[in-house]
């Protein structure tokens, strides 16, 4: 049996374990400090824009398209294993098209995701009216509806990956701290090699250790020589109350515009987000009020509704973004044979979990 220890337990960790646990050579622990999907995972809208992204090709492209595939199945997968529900947006994205907008740039990327076996659709201001009435065409172009992107509630994924993977063998221990990992030279002496991972009261051995440790690690790191840096991005968002928000056909689609997300949740409940705030020079975020309420303010400018829904919530999250290095952080630590990094998703953390947790299998195998 080789042993698997994965160290962090939000979507990334939780959906390596869960992917990997079907494989029974593997004997596969799940570490986590805290419950699983509380740290950067729940400062997540959930929101999947893959085929909408600009990216064509390479790594970037192959990332999301691998993802979007795994999504299809994974979801019923896990719902039929555990017994649970995972809340899921199947209606698409529509992203607002601005009179500044390129219209070209998208008729050219609608033609390469067909030809790649996926559609978007462009919109003029009727047909965005038509679909979704709640939007103030007056100043758009029109929107670009992508079907095959999607909304999952990251916290009930998260809970069905974990207990998927709990039930096919995975070992999950939450609430202990990985005090120390203990590095040991390899038989060739060329690379280190962790030989355990050193909880409070127990040393568990390891022929691999992932960090899939979000905002952890960077101090993992330094422990370890190395100087790659995760640092934090703040979001905020609002989650309001919308009792008479109209739809067409009950087709209710997420809503994106100038980076501002409406996200309907069901029971009339929608997220507005998020923020984009960085740390100062001291590696400090103090949230800004003002950017808060001009992201209200630029979503109620598309759907002036919101104007009168009440706010049942405001929330503050970080997300995870290397520092010097392209997103995500998917590779084996340099100078170590059997670590590998799985961190630094920054805003598509959810969105990549399941070709994450793929490439870690390609590594280890």
């Amino acid at each position: 049996m080789t042993k698997i220890i994965i160290i962090g337990s939000g979507i990334v960790g939780s959906t390596i374990a869960y992917e990997l646990s079907h494989y029974p050579h593997l004997d596969i622990t799940l570490i986590d400090e805290k419950n699983p999907g509380t740290g950067s995972t729940g400062a997540a809208l959930g929101i999947l824009m893959g085929i909408i992204s600009h990216k064509t090709k390479g790594r970037a492209w192959r990332l999301r398209e691998s993802s979007l595939q795994r999504y299809q199945t994974l979801i019923p997968e896990l719902e039929s294993l555990t017994g649970l529900h995972i809340p899921c947006n199947n209606d698409g994205l529509v992203k607002l098209l601005f009179p500044d907008d390129d219209l070209t740039k998208w008729e050219k990327l609608a033609q390469i995701r067909s030809d790649q076996g996926y559609n978007l659709h462009i919109w003029d201001q009727s047909l965005l009216k038509y679909h979704c009435p709640e939007v103030d065409v007056s100043s758009l172009l029109g929107a670009i509806y992508s079907p095959c992107d999607r909304q999952i509630s990251p916290t009930f994924l998260t809970k069905a990956l974990v207990k998927g993977a709990s039930l096919k063998g995975v070992k999950c221990l939450f609430g202990v701290k990985v005090e120390n990992l203990k590095i040991v030279k390899n038989h060739e002496g060329n690379n280190s090699h962790c030989q355990q991972v050193q909880l409070g009261n127990e040393s568990l051995s390891a022929d691999w250790v992932i960090l899939a440790t979000a905002l952890g690690t960077s101090s993992i790191l330094q422990t370890l020589g190395s100087n790659i840096a995760i640092k934090p991005v703040l979001g905020q968002a609002l989650l309001l109350k919308h009792n008479t928000w109209q739809t067409k056909n009950n087709f209710n689609p997420v809503i994106t515009g100038n980076d501002i997300h409406i996200a309907p949740m069901g029971n009339d409940e929608f997220w507005l987000g998020a923020t984009l705030e960085f740390p100062d020079n001291q590696d400090q975020i103090i949230p800004d009020e003002e950017l808060l309420i001009n992201l209200q303010q630029q979503a109620i400018s598309f759907c002036p509704s919101l104007r009168d829904a009440p706010t049942m919530l405001s929330w503050t999250g970080k997300r995870p973004r290397p520092e010097g290095k392209s997103a995500p952080v998917i590779e084996k630590l340099a100078d170590y044979d059997n670590i590998i990094l799985a961190t630094g998703h920054y805003r598509n953390g959810i969105l990549l979990a399941p070709a994450t947790a793929l490439s870690v299998l390609e590594l280890i195998n």
